[in-house]
């Protein structure tokens, strides 16, 4: 009995030694690709080999540019299948993220950096998959069962829109991904996403169920935000709105498909609490004195139904210039402006269609002028 447990136990310590000896390389591996991945701006404050998993602390990039802060994550912990590297894998059961934190932005010209990508990186071909290719070996094959980001949050700056820059903040986000393999392969992985969207005088909420596929990004999701401050949406709707929307929140209900690159998105979009300050201007093309006498005997809410479809590839769709219009036109629709929706045109595609309907909701504060001349 006694030569079993030396045996046993020799066997365990041999066990614990292997998974101290790969850890430590692993650590030292993932450690010099993310440091070539993200060049020389990133700093880790301390890795350490815990009994059940990796974990490394005080993470943080700084763009070499802006130098501002990409990233910081207070912890990530990772717990690896020891006897996955016999198989020639590291497969990973669980990849913790706690309260990190992103920034990210898109420049005046429609450059996003982030935490995924910064400047230059894609032109100048410095990608870890692109060197394994040029020095022919075959990438790591790593698979993640559950991929999860604990309490984050996510600032985006957007400097695009004319003016003063559109700011999103997301904070309390959780993030669940299940079933990840890299290099990618074209499966579909389970994803649930919620969290609070901040506003200036209240927090929103948004929450995702769904899948998606990482390779080609196909994807099949509901999604769900409530009482969403519409303020902080200004910067991409101000050319639209001449008036002064002094308070509102937004209620939105969607499913979201991508097949191939084709967006087809619907959905049914509510304006709550929506106050217009008394005065001359339009709201979406809608003078504004029409819309509050309408908001009043609605109490102030509006709902109406949305459909965004087009293609990502064209570079005549935007789906945001897309959404602003289908919001118009079910606007006009439902405070029962005639509108005439001629063919099947897409709206926000290439092509004079959508040209036409804008020209056409343009023309509805010159009707409702034209009807005030009347009675004088």
């Amino acid at each position: 009995m006694k030569k079993w447990f030396v045996i046993v136990g020799i066997v365990v310590v041999l066990l614990i030694g292997a998974y101290l000896l790969v850890s430590y390389y692993a650590v030292k591996f993932v450690h010099a690709r993310f440091q070539q991945w993200a060049g020389p701006g990133l700093t880790i404050a301390g890795i350490e080999v815990k009994p059940t998993c990796l974990s490394a602390q005080g993470i943080q990039y700084e763009e070499p540019v802006s130098k501002r802060k990409i990233f910081v994550i207070e912890e990530m912990k990772v717990y690896p299948d020891l006897f996955s590297f016999l198989k020639g894998t590291l497969s990973i059961r669980k990849w913790i993220i706690s309260r990190p934190s992103f920034f990210f932005y898109r420049s005046r010209e429609g450059l996003f950096v982030g935490p995924w990508a910064t400047p230059g990186k894609e032109e100048k071909g410095e990608g870890i998959s692109d060197e394994r290719e040029k020095k022919g070996k075959d990438p790591v094959l790593v698979k993640v069962d559950l991929f999860r980001i604990l309490k984050g949050s996510f600032d985006f700056e957007d400097m695009k829109p004319e003016g003063s820059p559109a700011e999103i903040r997301l904070k309390e986000v959780d993030l669940e991904l299940k079933d990840l393999q890299y290099p990618f392969v074209s499966s579909r992985s389970p994803i649930k996403l919620k969290g609070k969207i901040k506003g200036e005088k209240r927090d929103g909420s948004f929450d995702t169920k769904g899948w998606l596929d990482l390779k080609n990004m196909d994807m099949e999701t509901s999604f769900k935000i409530q009482e969403v401050d519409i303020k902080i949406f200004e910067p991409y709707y101000r050319k639209r709105v001449s008036a002064e929307i002094e308070t509102g929140h937004v209620n939105m209900d969607a499913k979201i498909a991508v097949k191939k690159r084709m967006l087809d998105a619907p959905g049914q979009l509510e304006l709550a609490d929506l106050r217009i300050k008394e005065g001359e201007g339009t709201v979406l093309w809608v003078p504004a004195k029409y819309l509050i006498s309408i908001l009043k005997d609605k109490g102030n809410r509006i709902k109406v139904q949305i459909h965004v479809k087009g293609n990502l590839d064209d570079p005549e769709f935007s789906h945001q210039e897309t959404f602003i219009t289908r919001v118009a036109i079910s606007l006009a629709e439902t405070l029962g402006i005639p509108i005439k929706l001629i063919g099947e045109t897409t709206i926000g595609g290439a092509g004079k269609g959508a040209k036409g309907f804008v020209e056409g909701l343009k023309s509805i504060e010159k009707l409702f002028k034209r009807k005030k001349g009347e009675k004088r």
